[in-house]
């Protein structure tokens, strides 16, 4: 059964905002300065849609996003944003049973691919690459270890409370950075937060 946030939707902001802070909403934020007007976007797990109001804030108007999200309490809670005169279509489905166009201009992955094992990762990501036209730009954010101990207790704690709650299969991170160099992608802009934790990552489609 694929994992669904439906369970979380009602505490999942606050228990970010409770571990960390405006960290991971600022990692999605960062990213933001790489999209231009008139952009198609390809949004996927966005989670209670506060990257839309985000988005808005810069873009109020001429953007195309395409919203997927398998969880339908969380594209309840994000059709309540304010998207500014976006054009934004929601689809409530897992990203890997929707029919994309391969004209999106840019994608955008927040916290998506620790949800799974590394298998499904690269079915997922082989599936959303084709979306993206050449020249296009793939944002990115996810966790990372760079040797911290603490990063492996809090990411290893994510794991089992999101796989009990959320039935996510991710058990380890996926390695996102050699999945993106094996399609050819060039890293042009990234930034780390929380103490290195989170990851911020600008790629264009060669």
């Amino acid at each position: 059964m694929a994992a669904n946030y439906n369970n979380s939707a009602w505490f999942y902001d606050r228990l970010s905002a409770l571990v960390y802070g405006k960290a991971l909403i600022k990692a999605q934020v960062y990213l933001l300065e790489f999209i231009e007007p008139g952009n198609k976007i390809l949004l996927v797990g966005g989670g209670t849609g506060r990257i839309l109001e985000e988005i808005a804030k810069t873009y109020p108007s001429g953007l195309e996003i395409t919203y997927v999200e398998i969880a339908p309490k969380m594209v309840e809670l994000s059709k309540e944003r304010n998207c500014g005169r976006n054009a934004v279509i929601f689809i409530t489905d897992a990203v890997e049973n929707v029919n994309l166009s391969d004209d999106f201009d840019v994608v955008f992955t927040p916290f998506l691919f620790d949800n799974f094992k590394e298998e499904n990762f690269q079915k997922l990501f082989a599936h959303i690459h084709q979306s993206l036209k050449s020249g296009g730009l793939w944002l990115n954010t996810d966790f990372q270890l760079t040797g911290k101990w603490w990063q492996h207790i809090l990411l290893r704690s994510m794991f089992i409370f999101f796989r009990l709650i959320c039935r996510i299969e991710g058990n380890r991170l996926p390695d996102i950075k050699k999945c993106f160099a094996d399609h050819g992608y060039e890293l042009t802009d990234q930034k780390t937060l929380y103490w290195e934790f989170i990851l911020s990552s600008c790629y264009l489609k060669r």
